[in-house]
């Protein structure tokens, strides 16, 4: 039934296909699981549970995969759990939710040593179980929430034929929808006050008068609503508006500053541009300070409304003390920390080297680097702002020392070849690799193979519920 069901498909090119009694068996990039069409073709699933057995509506056909949904479910899988979230399957976050904690760790190693075998074609060492996440909920420290004044409705409110009149959201983008705003009630990723800033926030505004953003039209007063928590209590709450309308904003400010007294630092910024990015913006403070500051081991780091900072706070002490195990310092060591941002792990490790050496492209990083590296008290790093393939030559290898011991973390699309190609030039004794993209991550040592062994490979779970995963690879000089 089946292949005759495929073979149909076939013959009409754009024809959506059936494909039933499918078994999930795998999951896959993306946080899509997968199944097998009758053909043997791969079918990536955007709702399903590895273990489910289901019927599958194909969305998109390639030469070598489908795309699909699951539309009938004829057994669930045992792996499954149920969403603590309300707005599970229509929010594009959290999208494994209704997978059970420890299943998810164990795709997300899978998919680590499998982006290392067949992408890296590395020989690995046995590869360290990964570090989950105590918390598994409430973690993450920065949330960023879209306002607008056509809401998306969901499924069962169209269904229900309510006249619907209130049309604003605060919340998330639809998945691939850059115009269309879920309105969220409660979101399970960040701790209180979170949830009752953003609604007080909503209601506030709307009681007021204060009109929502339209993406399309480009016109409306409120445009982002961001909230950062940090480990040492302290809160910022940054508004972004569109319209400049000074009687309305400080209204809103005013009331969120009197409802919320234990907010640190309250800002705000006008922008007018097309798109929601606040890094050439210009943030004023209303109110308090203009930064909170993040603490590990007695370390302080200032916290502005631009800066990067990893987004679940206990996960990232943890990998980075995994990082500095890794490195391995004995005291007497140059290190280089490439990719430092805001200079945490330079100075997270720099009271077991001799010196280290931080480089970063963003100007504003690096001036926060600085600036915590002389709050904190440390005298033995120096940062330095550019373009890594760019500033990290030999040239400035000459004038600041060849170093024992490299430390990388780059973005999500990994090192350029240029950056590769130097560390192979220096080859240091010691590399330690964190990456939050292993597929890139394997590219890259894959270039480094002939003159590095993998010791050591440690997974981090940082973002429970998703299918993101961090990732720590020791390599030493062959």
């Amino acid at each position: 039934m089946h292949r005759d069901a495929y073979f149909c498909g076939m013959r009409r090119k754009n024809k959506r296909q059936v494909f039933e009694n499918v078994e999930v068996v795998d999951a896959g990039a993306k946080g899509k699981t997968i199944g097998k069409a009758p053909d043997g073709r791969v079918i990536f699933l955007t709702n399903a549970v590895p273990g489910d057995i289901v019927d599958v509506q194909t969305t998109k056909k390639r030469k070598a995969y489908f795309e699909g949904v699951a539309t009938t479910f004829h057994n669930f899988s045992d792996k499954r759990v149920e969403p603590q979230c309300e707005h599970f399957g229509v929010c594009g976050g959290c999208k494994w939710q209704n997978m059970g904690y420890e299943h998810q760790l164990f795709y997300k190693q899978k998919e680590v040593e499998n982006n290392l075998r067949r992408i890296g074609h590395l020989e690995l060492p046995e590869i360290t179980p990964i570090s989950g996440s105590k918390e598994q909920y409430f973690y993450r420290n920065k949330m960023e929430f879209s306002f607008s004044d056509s809401r998306w409705l969901t499924l069962k409110e169209i269904q229900s034929d309510n006249n619907f009149t209130d049309k604003n959201a605060l919340g998330f983008h639809i998945p691939g929808m850059w115009d269309k705003i879920l309105d969220i009630k409660k979101c399970h990723l960040q701790q209180d006050p979170s949830n009752a800033i953003r609604l007080e926030t909503r209601d506030f505004a709307i009681k007021n008068g204060l009109t929502f953003f339209n993406p399309r039209n480009q016109h409306g007063q409120l445009r982002t609503l961001m909230i950062r928590t940090a480990s040492t209590g302290e809160l910022m709450v940054m508004i972004q508006f569109y319209e400049d309308d000074k009687a309305k904003r400080e209204l809103l400010l005013n009331h969120l500053k009197a409802t919320f007294p234990e907010i640190t630092s309250l800002l705000y910024v006008i922008n007018q541009k097309q798109n929601d990015t606040i890094y050439d913006q210009e943030i004023v403070c209303f109110s308090g300070r203009d930064h909170i500051f993040e603490e590990m081991e007695g370390l302080k780091f200032k916290i502005n409304a631009k800066s990067f900072y990893q987004t679940n706070s206990a996960q990232a002490y943890e990998l980075y003390k995994l990082t500095r195990e890794f490195a391995d310092l004995k005291g007497d060591e140059l290190v280089y920390d490439l990719y430092t941002g805001t200079g945490t792990i330079a100075q997270f490790v720099a009271k077991k080297a001799k010196k280290v050496v931080g480089i970063e492209s963003v100007p504003e990083a690096i001036a926060d680097a600085k600036a915590n590296a002389e709050r904190n008290e440390i005298d033995n790093v120096d940062f330095f702002v550019g373009d890594m393939k760019n500033v990290f030559n030999q040239e400035f290898i000459e004038a600041n020392g060849t170093p024992d011991v490299i430390i990388t973390d780059p973005p999500r699309d990994g090192m350029h070849k240029d950056v590769v190609q130097q560390i192979l030039n220096i080859a240091p004794d010691k590399v330690v690799y964190v990456s939050c993209n292993s597929a890139t991550q394997a590219r890259d040592l894959a270039l480094m193979k002939d003159t590095y062994q993998v010791i050591k490979v440690q997974p981090v779970d940082m973002f429970p519920q998703t299918h993101h995963v961090e990732n720590i690879v020791l390599l030493k000089k062959l």
